[in-house]
């Protein structure tokens, strides 16, 4: 089996919002716009997102992400987040998933959490207590940052 790139498929309850919101995080335009629908096919990072336009069900999904190579790496994407006027929330040597991770967070317009994030070695332990409460207590590795009143812009810190 050859994979090409990761693929995700969103629910989004206003599509234009939702374009607007990933042109800004990836600094690309959609590949593709139907209506009620938009193709993001990316390089780099290496992945085919799409979203359709359907009524809001709730968050469906935990949170998504992209690993990157380095600190560095992360950096640089919070800086292009704020950039582009996004709200971001960072972890620096937080264990998730066993490992230890520096990560930057930004929050979609429909709630769904996006990690850009580096691993930096082996942890003990599935999680570290979060910075701030997660929105589904339950959910290991998730945002603890995300509900609309806890994100927040970095530079401001």
């Amino acid at each position: 089996m050859n994979i090409l790139k990761p693929h995700v498929s969103l629910n989004v309850s206003n599509i234009d919002a939702s374009v607007a919101f990933y042109e800004k995080a990836f600094g690309v335009g959609a590949t593709k716009r139907r209506p009620g629908y938009a193709k993001f096919d990316l390089a780099l990072p290496s992945l085919n997102l799409t979203m359709q336009e359907a009524p809001r069900t709730g968050i469906n999904a935990s949170h998504f992400g992209v690993q990157v190579a380095s600190t560095e790496d992360v950096i640089e994407a919070r800086r292009r987040f704020e950039a582009a006027g996004l709200k971001t929330f960072t972890e620096e040597d937080t264990a998730c998933c066993y490992a230890v991770q520096d990560k930057v967070w930004v929050e979609d317009p429909d709630g769904n959490s996006w990690e850009v994030f580096v691993v930096k070695g082996d942890a003990a332990v599935m999680g570290s207590q979060p910075a701030m409460p997660a929105k589904n207590d339950a959910a290991c590795c998730a945002p603890s940052c995300c509900a609309p009143s806890k994100l927040s812009d970095d530079a401001a810190r």
